[in-house]
């Protein structure tokens, strides 16, 4: 059975949702029996490469706060990370382009080592001081990852390679009627929007292995990234 997951590396809430998402299928039965396939989805599909801006900023200016109400909410989330266990910086962070990162993760994808990139990509961009947005960087992370540097280099250098599989994902997103990542799609029948808590993911799994049909009537409802690049913010 398989599981794909569209999300992008400058959502918090897809960095959450797969931490949730393994712990989840760490619980499920037929674990090893389970195919993840991670696809693109640009929150801010038209940023030119290059631009970019601290983090703090962008969430000011996006929602209409102060740089001391948009820390807050850094804040917030931050918190949220680090009780699945996972590191968050609040301060230093960039935001930008993560078309390159995309085509890369296609590029790992065809050599067996995307979920490795993946967990690089996020820590990078979210707990150490490295910005996923630097070409350098994404080289050694590609190097870390299992990838070949030259290769990593090649895709870099011409914009063309694997962009149309970043495209052809993201227009699969828009007919599967997402709005917003992360995005799991299971079997091609099921659908799970946002940073669902574990045991939803275990849930919605064994409903799919058994065919039945998968309703979240009920949950709680999880936070995601829309489309439109706004994320949503737990409130103090």
């Amino acid at each position: 059975m398989r599981v794909e997951i569209w999300s992008d590396i400058a959502c918090p809430w897809c960095y959450i949702g797969k931490a949730r998402f393994e712990k989840g299928l760490a619980a499920f039965a037929h674990r090893d029996d389970i195919e993840v396939v991670h696809r693109s989805f640009e929150l801010d599909p038209n940023r030119d490469k290059g631009d970019t801006a601290p983090v703090i900023d962008m969430l000011a200016a996006k929602y209409g706060r102060t740089r001391e109400e948009a820390q807050a909410m850094e804040e917030h989330v931050a918190a949220t990370a680090r009780s699945e266990g996972l590191g968050y910086r609040t301060e230093g962070r960039d935001h930008g382009s993560t078309f390159d990162i995309h085509r890369l993760l296609h590029l790992s994808r065809d050599r067996g080592r995307q979920d490795e990139l993946l967990d690089l990509a996020y820590r990078a961009n979210f707990a150490e001081e490295r910005s996923v947005f630097d070409t350098d960087v994404l080289v050694r992370l590609g190097v870390e990852a299992g990838l070949d540097e030259d290769e990593v280099r090649a895709v870099l250098a011409d914009g063309s390679a694997y962009a149309d599989d970043v495209r052809a994902d993201e227009r699969e997103a828009a007919e599967l009627g997402a709005t917003g990542v992360p995005f799991f799609v299971i079997d091609r029948c099921y659908g799970v929007s946002g940073g669902q808590p574990a045991e939803v993911f275990t849930q919605a799994l064994e409903q799919a292995w058994q065919g039945r049909a998968l309703t979240l009537a009920g949950t709680a409802a999880a936070a995601a990234c829309d489309a439109d690049g706004s994320c949503e913010i737990p409130s103090a």
